[in-house]
């Protein structure tokens, strides 16, 4: 699946220490959270994950865990372009403590996040090869300025036949998400562990179906997605050939 996250974490304090002492979750502490986050939606349980896998589930799906000190949210819908306009709601919760978003898509080798103190924006970032910087507010972080300063330039492969040009960013987006998720939050999503590292997967979450109560049912939903798959044109198969080209085949 590559590098994927949409992390909203609330935390008291330091937020990689309070998850490396951590201990079970409560569901209905969670539960309860779920419906202050999310007053307007319709909760269901679901199955659950941990804090490895559960950082970008399936989108109208919720992995959530609250714990005292540290709540965490995996949720697509705030892998948002401009981590700034995070709902209000959800930034007023952050009040008295601190709030870290972190939305990474390595598809697109897009990365955005941003941290909030008691409720007041400190530091956004969002950015992307295609889209270039599309939010920069506050000074860079410490770990951030090694990438600002032109030490840690993208290391690009590029395609064979392919000659290579500049990356269109300073550095590589996924490489500093790496650096901003275990800064942050105390882990990382690929890359060698360090052994101080968060087990992130020994950190559970539950699982919860979260959907407007006025928009479609999943039945319908489901349905349309059907009705798109069957509407497609039949697939088309490639191979790369000796200079690079992609070459149709007839079999799969």
């Amino acid at each position: 699946m590559g590098a994927r996250t949409g992390l909203l974490v609330y935390a008291d304090g330091d937020m990689p220490e309070l998850l490396r002492r951590v201990g079970a979750a409560d569901l209905d502490r969670t539960v309860a959270m779920m419906r202050r986050l999310h007053p307007d939606r319709e909760i269901e349980r679901c199955g659950g994950s941990n804090l490895g896998d559960g950082v970008y589930p399936p989108e109208g799906t919720v992995c959530a865990a609250s714990r005292p000190g540290v709540e965490v949210i995996g949720d697509q819908e705030v892998m948002l372009d401009a981590p700034s306009q995070l709902p209000e709601h959800l930034v007023a919760a952050s009040t008295g403590r601190r709030l870290v978003l972190h939305a990474m898509h390595s598809v697109v080798d897009r990365l955005a996040f941003a941290v909030w103190e008691d409720g007041r924006l400190v530091r956004s970032l969002s950015l992307s090869p295609d889209s270039g910087i599309i939010e920069n507010i506050g000074e860079p972080l410490p770990f951030e300025l090694p990438y600002w300063a032109g030490d840690r330039p993208a290391d690009i492969v590029p395609w064979p036949g392919e000659e290579e040009e500049p990356y269109a960013l300073p550095f590589h987006p996924l490489d500093l998400g790496e650096d901003a998720l275990r800064t942050l939050c105390g882990f990382i999503q690929e890359g060698l562990p360090r052994p101080d590292d968060v087990d992130a997967d020994a950190i559970e979450l539950y699982g919860f179906h979260v959907r407007d109560p006025h928009g479609p049912a999943p039945a319908e939903q489901e349905a349309e997605l059907r009705r798109v798959v069957e509407d497609m044109d039949p697939p088309r198969f490639y191979s790369l050939g000796p200079d690079g080209s992609l070459i149709e085949r007839d079999d799969p």
